[in-house]
């Protein structure tokens, strides 16, 4: 009771009916194109293409005729294959594009690393080729670093140091100890 459909502002029947209708005119449309596509096509090829009056002609009329049916055909050619390096430029601009616009978009998922282990000497093996046989010791080639003590200052008692820095002698003591 908590989730009732919304009551369909129009019947099942009319919907059937109206849906029915609108497939038999999209099927008509269709047609029409279909038919428009097939007399447009017809009135080019009719326009382009006249029709062959070879009866009557002279065998140099007719090798004449071939010549220029082969220059037609080859002209043609050159245009199809002009045509064709377009489109596959085209083609490759927009999926170039496309591309662009993916990484953009940073949905581009990338894999899971897996950690592997690699001892040093096939890492230098791997890096540098088969050049390295022996083994290298790193820690022959590290420099020995001397730690300095840090200067801990004596903890005195504060109530001496206090009568020692008072005063003009006391500031003067402070003032040479800075520098």
């Amino acid at each position: 009771l908590l989730f009732q459909k919304p009551k369909p502002k129009i019947s099942a029947s009319r919907r059937l009916f109206l849906k029915t209708k609108l497939l038999k005119k999209a099927m008509t449309m269709l047609e029409n194109e279909k038919q428009f596509k097939k007399d447009e096509r017809e009135r080019i090829l009719a326009e382009r293409v006249p029709d062959l009056q070879i009866s009557g002609l002279s065998l140099q009329d007719l090798q004449n005729f071939c010549k220029q049916l082969h220059q037609k055909i080859d002209v043609v050619d050159e245009e199809r294959y002009d045509i064709a390096l377009k489109v596959t430029k085209n083609d490759k601009e927009i999926q170039d594009l496309s591309q662009k616009i993916f990484d953009l978009k940073g949905k581009m998922k990338r894999p899971n690393l897996r950690r592997v282990r690699v001892s040093a000497d096939a890492m230098l093996g791997a890096l540098l080729g088969s050049k390295v046989k022996e083994s290298v010791d790193f820690k022959a080639n590290l420099k020995t670093v001397k730690k300095e003590e840090e200067k801990k200052e004596e903890v005195t008692d504060w109530r001496k140091n206090v009568d020692a820095m008072s005063g003009m002698e006391g500031r003067k003591k402070l003032f040479n100890a800075g520098q």
